[in-house]
């Protein structure tokens, strides 16, 4: 005889209703983290302390940190599973009816376009953590600061030094952008997908998830062309003077920095 948890699981990873709830709650899951993401990376514009101290609060997380990293990746696995898993379903099934405003759905050019986003925020994510977390983007080198008393991250000189890279600000200039896009129709989405999205409160509820996601970008956007413009400045003494020694070799945004300086 079938266990309870076994009938539940059965029911969200074996139907199509189970299918769009996994996508729903991932997404609400998603849509949270990179809320709160956004607001952490907002302090970049108080003074460095702050950012780093952020930082190094998260990593004082220790396996903990990495836990919460695992169950965001999860979500991340869940909700391309669930989205692909439909696709095919609905492919399999057409001609058959749909959701009750398909039509409404398929002519929204941010519904048409979920998959390519998709990918596209994938790539972003990728290479977000590479930039940002495990500094690849730059080499093994790693700038450190003083803080109270602790070596920590200098996580401001980071997303400073990294932004005024033209080409990684406009990479994530676009992967913002689409991400945006994406929430402002999944937001609404991952509400029909479980059944609560009714004609009433359709359209005050796709004006809120628009807000919402423009909010995101222009936020978002307002990081990277502050650093780019350098109204957000690089304040770690140690980096300015030897910019080119810490970096890379032949980072054309340092040399370009110390000429400008010289």
């Amino acid at each position: 005889m079938t266990s309870y948890p076994m009938n539940i699981l059965n029911a969200l990873f074996k139907t199509s209703l189970g299918k769009k709830v996994i996508m729903a709650v991932t997404g609400l899951v998603l849509v949270g983290f990179v809320i709160g993401h956004l607001v952490g990376n907002l302090q970049v514009f108080s003074a460095p302390e702050k950012i780093n101290a952020y930082a190094q609060l998260l990593q004082s997380m220790g396996p903990a940190l990495w836990a919460v990293r695992a169950f965001l990746l999860l979500m991340v696995a869940l909700h391309i599973w669930s989205a692909v898993a439909l696709v095919i379903e609905n492919k399999a099934a057409r001609g058959k009816k749909g959701y009750a405003d398909q039509k409404t759905l398929r002519a929204s050019f941010a519904s048409r376009t979920m998959k390519w986003s998709g990918l596209i925020v994938l790539a972003f994510i990728i290479y977000h953590i590479l930039h940002f977390t495990t500094k690849q983007a730059y080499g093994p080198e790693l700038f450190w600061v003083d803080l109270d008393g602790v070596r920590v991250l200098d996580v401001h000189t980071l997303m400073v030094l990294g932004f005024q890279d033209p080409l990684v600000s406009l990479f994530y200039i676009v992967a913002i952008a689409l991400l945006s896009l994406h929430m402002s129709h999944g937001i609404s989405s991952m509400f029909q997908s479980i059944g609560l999205r009714t004609r009433t409160w359709a359209g005050p509820l796709n004006k809120v998830a628009i807000a919402i996601c423009i909010l995101y970008f222009l936020g978002n956007a307002a990081i990277v062309g502050a650093c780019y413009f350098g109204f957000v400045e690089i304040r770690n003494e140690n980096f300015q003077a030897s910019a080119v020694e810490l970096c890379t070799p032949n980072c054309q945004v340092c040399e370009t920095r110390l000429a400008a300086n010289n």
